[in-house]
């Protein structure tokens, strides 16, 4: 994948533009120029030469760097010809170049097609940035010192080494609140902005100055005040446009494929390609699919979700015939988990909704056998595809006849219906709103509550100039191109197109939307080529996941996430208040939707990626599994305790412990394998293991196989428990009762009063500098209730556990058992079972059945040796001996 990179004004090292040029799959290898303390480089696609992206003018003044493709090159070719000039191999960046040196920035609006570029002027020391007319191609610009750099990838910025990263906050709030992003210069990272679709962006002596060169979107709403009616011509003259656009963009020396969903839009460029393709002065076999004469089609679809659109892809490859070679791909909630951090990292700022990740599963496998993909993205928003845009057209024929509006109204209830369903739904079954704000962090919220975010909601036409240049395209586009260049592929996108855009805004509203659907003009171009399902359907789905559903799967995760230290320390979150209204979302007792929830999880994601100093993923490590005769990581098997007796501790690793299991029977398993593996262990363990031992085993495996450990959302937590809990402090090594979920057991465990009475001591001996005095107070096993931990693995992570029942009892019961199973040397030697609740900064011996005081056993596991994270080592083996002299 192609794209473009450069600096002003900053003295720079040789491999600064190495830096801010990101490498992807495909791409060739890099040209470069410099100029003192100017610099640009393009890096081409693999099937493009060096030359073809970076251009130098005759005489050397103007030196031009282009990432993209130009659809007209061959007209503004001829055009440049007839004023005198020639060419020499004619590539795109010698054709844009020559343009600008004739004409200036005033040339940019010439040129048709996807580009971003920047021209380098020798003589005036000015820098030239410039983005296609809708912004396809990104480009992005950062200060840096006195001077500036620039880049096709944030990332590129990011790694030159000349910028500071900083998060964006007022981004960051209008994308929690408003769920806006991409709408104007602002990134999510402070200091680095957009070039504008459209803009030329000058960097020079006079610092950094914008402005558009196009006037499309006035030209857009120009036409739009005086349109002509709708007719069948119209329709047949807009489906020739959008074969032209789909010809310009599907002329490729590489192959040629269609992303295919279910609706329209992909559908119709699918036919129109394989007219392009095969039909009368189309561009060929050859040119078009590689000269395979095959058309490939690639979909992904979601068995058995309502979004599934296998049916109506399977009804468009089908009637295309014996020359289309349809591929399918079915995401999964798994796949989605362990592609996750990839997809935030590839998209470099966060996303509206997980809908990209369709795109981008789709575009990984078409990687592998075509270099071009068309895509429908743009259709919706040029054609009136969104229901926003349907509502808007309903009030003003409201405003022109109440008939008109009453006709088209009753036409319209079932996709009404459909869409106000979630809503109404909602409201039945009473589940309370919940403001995006009181999920933010108080001082966050404050700062930025100025904050407002309007939507035109009364001319369809301005609605489309804005869901075309500012709210829903220009998002679209980024994470399409994002994803295109993870996997070395080039999207192009024939609605994107200005000619298309000028003869649609030149048409009455009637040719956008009628009876409730929209897109009339594209509906009625493609009947008779397309199957009348995907022509007439009713029901919108779009490029989407089953979010909801997914996160429903994935709910342990993205509480782990929630609950994680990193996301407690944001500013911009109240981690409770996330927390509340994630479980009631999960229990279905409010009205948070998952757009919420993946904006948050986004953003923390997001946060971690490029911000935070993290820990090789899971999936980078190679890690081995100990032996029972191994200590835990940063932990030893000896010991000499405070009394002065020597301890040996073998903590035994074990699979996860479930309400199901039988405690006694799972656990002996552990213990003959200890045993019968311990003469191969070695004469050092032989020699180790001949004194009295114990068998220790945490509280929490008993508290699990007693039903006494519940996920959180299984708790009903009530206000007492959420209000208690913001005043416990939390330690690293526990939650404890500070969380609403613990409180809500110790509450129903001891009683609401007796909770209120230790609260109110505890508070009291905090002042005297007593600390502690809260359990005292509350009495019972309350010490060892425990919630969930981000460093915990599943369930406990997403559990909190009362302590275990009759804790005495289980250690006999364990000990009688053990006697009977283990070997005769060892039965005489062995002193008892303790159940431990143990963690790296305390330890309490809750039942035993062994000799002498809790204390002298706390004493054993002064350093934790089970660990305190992921070990999976509920249980040891103690081994002690006299202190040697």
């Amino acid at each position: 994948m192609c794209g473009i990179a450069g600096h002003l004004g900053v003295h720079a090292d040789e491999a600064l533009l190495d830096r801010l040029l990101a490498t992807h799959p495909g791409a060739g290898p890099a040209s470069t120029a410099r100029d003192e303390d100017a610099g640009l480089a393009a890096r081409p696609s693999h099937d493009d030469t060096g030359l073809d992206r970076l251009a130098t003018s005759r005489g050397g003044r103007f030196t031009l760097a282009l990432d993209g493709e130009l659809h007209n090159r061959a007209e503004l070719r001829g055009d440049l010809e007839t004023l005198g000039h020639d060419f020499g191999v004619g590539s795109d960046a010698e054709v844009v170049l020559t343009a600008f040196t004739e004409w200036g920035t005033d040339g940019l609006d010439r040129l048709d097609g996807a580009f971003a570029l920047a021209v380098w002027d020798r003589d005036t020391r000015t820098m030239t940035l410039a983005r296609d007319h809708f912004g396809v191609r990104p480009l992005y610009v950062a200060a840096s010192g006195s001077g500036w750099l620039f880049a096709s990838e944030i990332r590129g910025i990011l790694d030159s080494g000349l910028h500071e990263r900083r998060p964006d906050d007022r981004t960051i709030y209008r994308y929690l609140r408003f769920r806006v992003h991409d709408d104007g210069p602002a990134t999510f990272f402070a200091g680095i902005e957009h070039v504008g679709a459209g803009e030329v962006v000058t960097l020079g002596p006079q610092g950094l100055e914008r402005r558009r060169y196009t006037r499309l979107r006035e030209e857009l709403a120009a036409l739009a005040r005086s349109p002509r009616p709708y007719t069948p011509e119209a329709a047949a003259e807009f489906r020739s446009l959008l074969t032209a656009s789909v010809r310009r963009r599907s002329a490729s020396p590489g192959r040629v494929g269609t992303a295919l969903s279910g609706g329209i839009d992909s559908a119709a460029i699918a036919s129109l390609l394989e007219t392009v393709e095969h039909g009368t002065g189309g561009a060929g076999a050859s040119d078009v699919a590689g000269g395979s004469g095959v058309q490939r089609t690639w979909s992904a679809v979601y068995p058995g979700s309502p979004i599934d659109e296998q049916a109506q892809v399977d009804a468009v490859t089908a009637g295309l015939g014996a020359r289309v070679e349809a591929h399918r791909v079915e995401p999964t909630p798994s796949e989605f988990k362990k592609d996750m951090r990839d997809l935030v990292r590839t998209q470099e700022e966060p996303l509206g909704s997980t809908g990209p990740y369709t795109q981008y599963r789709v575009l990984q496998e078409a990687a592998q056998r075509d270099a071009v993909v068309l895509d429908g993205h743009g259709g919706d928003e040029l054609l009136g595809g969104f229901g926003a845009h349907h509502l808007i057209h309903l009030r003003r024929l409201r405003g022109r006849s109440a008939a008109l509006a009453a006709s088209e109204l009753g036409r319209s209830l079932d996709v009404l219906v459909r869409r106000g369903r979630p809503r109404v739904g909602d409201r039945l079954r009473g589940r309370k709103a919940v403001a995006v704000t009181s999920l933010l962090g108080a001082e966050f919220a404050r700062a930025h509550a100025a904050e407002t975010h309007d939507v035109e909601s009364s001319d369809l036409r301005k609605r489309l100039v804005d869901d075309l240049f500012v709210d829903s395209l220009p998002s679209q586009l980024r994470s399409t191109d994002k994803n295109a260049r993870r996997f070395g592929v080039s999207v192009r996108l024939p609605f994107v197109d200005r000619d298309l855009a000028r003869f649609v805004f030149g048409l009455d509203d009637d040719a956008l939307i009628k009876d409730g659907l929209g897109k009339r003009v594209l509906r009625d171009a493609m009947r008779g080529l397309l199957p009348d399902s995907v022509v007439d359907r009713r029901d919108k789905v779009g490029s989407t996941t089953p979010q909801a559903d997914w996160f429903m799967r994935l709910k342990n995760h993205i509480y782990g996430e929630f609950l994680s230290e990193s996301f407690a320390n944001r500013p911009y979150f109240d981690q409770t208040a996330v927390l509340h209204a994630f479980e009631g979302w999960i229990k279905g007792t409010n009205a948070v939707d998952s757009s919420t929830i993946w904006r948050i999880l986004n953003v923390e994601l997001w946060l971690q990626e490029f911000f935070d100093e993290r820990e090789p993923e899971a999936a980078d490590v190679v890690e081995a599994v100990k032996t029972d005769y191994e200590p835990n990581a940063r932990k030893q098997l000896d010991l000499v305790t405070a009394d002065g007796t020597s301890v040996r501790r073998y903590p035994l690793r074990t699979d996860l412990y479930a309400r199901e299991d039988d405690l006694e029977a799972k656990t002996m398993g552990y213990i003959d394998r200890f045993f019968s593996g311990l003469l191969e262990a070695g004469d050092e363990h032989v020699a180790a293991t001949t004194g009295r031992w114990y068998f220790f085993i945490s509280e929490k495996i008993v508290a699990i196989t007693q039903g006494r450990s519940y996920f959180i959302w299984d708790i009903k937590v009530g206000r007492p428990a959420r209000l208690l809990s913001r005043y416990v402090t939390r330690t690293p090594a526990g939650i404890g009762l500070g969380s609403p979920f613990t409180m809500q057991l110790a509450i129903e465990e001891a009683g609401l009063p007796r909770v209120l009475f230790a609260s109110a001591g505890g508070a009291i001996g905090k002042v005297l500098g007593k600390r502690g005095l809260f359990y005292d107070l509350v009495g019972g096993d309350i010490r060892a209730i425990d919630g969930p931990t981000e460093y915990s693995v599943y369930p406990a992570n997403v559990s909190a556990k009362l302590g275990p029942k009759d804790p005495d009892d289980v250690a006999a019961r364990l000990s009688a058992a053990i006697r009977e199973r283990v070997p005769a040397a060892y039965r005489d030697t062995f002193g008892g079972t303790v159940v431990m609740d143990a963690n790296d900064i305390g330890r309490n011996v809750l039942g035993k059945d062994a000799p002498g005081s809790k204390e002298h056993y706390e004493l054993m596991f002064a350093d934790n040796p089970l660990g305190q994270g992921s070990e999976q080592t509920p249980m040891a083996i103690v081994f002690e001996q006299p202190a040697t002299a």
